[in-house]
């Protein structure tokens, strides 16, 4: 007889104290693990630490906003349309409870991730492809956010007789693939594959190819882990492929592009170029 693993963790980190749950833990974790790995990439650049602190406080505030309006307009509209107050991490009704964000899109992350940069690059004169590069080495670090969702109990995947199944009961008796473990996994794994790229330098010549390769494996992960989960909204059980699987596929494509068009040459960097 298979023994799975049961799990049944409450959100709270400590209980009855709503404010503290593990899902804002292991954001505050991955973007500390994030900004070590910048840390040490900017040192050994001789890039002032200063500068990163900067763009830190850029990246977190539009990932986390980009996060919360991808979530809203990509899986539940209607809803939020119509309870706008909890676009916010309250709700009033039927009385006032501090809920945190209950939803955030890593499609629409990346986009905030984006609109940082160019912020940031604009206004202190930085090259958005050498920025991007960067960023994208660390930015997987974040996927520990799925150890959160593996706390919550949510983002489950379909049932499975695997031995390392995991039982969630909080919301059936049904085995199921630990698709947050598994997704924690890749992302630390491509976050290291990129990394011992960026240390070989065989690619400082073109700018802009580790972001391309980085983002082309996080979504082929994503687009392949999919296929394990269970839908997140109702509306995904009537579409061939999911939402996640749906908005992966222009990011796959366009870092695809993204590092052909920079081993060609068309976003060469000097390193005295700027944005």
């Amino acid at each position: 007889m298979i023994s799975y693993i049961t799990w049944n963790i409450t959100p709270e980190v400590v209980d009855g104290f709503p404010l503290l749950r593990w899902y804002g833990v292991s954001w505050i974790a991955g973007m500390f693990l994030a900004y070590k790995i910048l840390t040490r990439i900017y040192k050994s650049e001789g890039t002032p630490l200063v500068e990163l602190d900067s763009l830190t406080t850029y990246v977190v505030l539009c990932v986390i906003v980009g996060a919360r309006l991808g979530h809203i307009l990509f899986y539940d509209p209607i809803y939020y349309w119509n309870n706008p107050i909890e676009i916010l991490p309250f709700k009033l009704e039927p009385e006032f409870e501090f809920t945190g964000f209950l939803g955030l899109a890593s499609h629409g992350g990346i986009a905030g991730a984006l609109v940082a940069l160019g912020i940031y690059g604009r206004k202190f004169k930085k090259n958005y492809w050498w920025l991007l590069d960067r960023i994208v080495i660390a930015g997987p670090a974040l996927g520990i956010i799925r150890l959160g969702n593996l706390m919550n109990s949510e983002i489950v995947g379909i049932p499975t007789n695997l031995p390392w199944a995991f039982i969630f009961t909080r919301i059936d008796t049904v085995p199921r693939h630990p698709v947050q473990l598994y997704e924690a996994i890749c992302y630390l794994g491509i976050s290291g594959v990129l990394y011992m790229l960026w240390r070989s330098k065989k690619f400082y010549e073109h700018n802009g190819f580790i972001a391309g390769l980085g983002i082309t494996l996080l979504f082929i992960e994503r687009f392949l882990i999919e296929f394990l989960k269970e839908d997140q909204v109702s509306f995904e059980q009537n579409l061939l492929l999911n939402m996640g699987q749906l908005l992966s596929i222009p990011l796959i494509l366009g870092g695809i592009v993204l590092m052909v068009t920079c081993v060609r040459g068309i976003f060469r960097f000097e390193n005295n170029s700027r944005f």
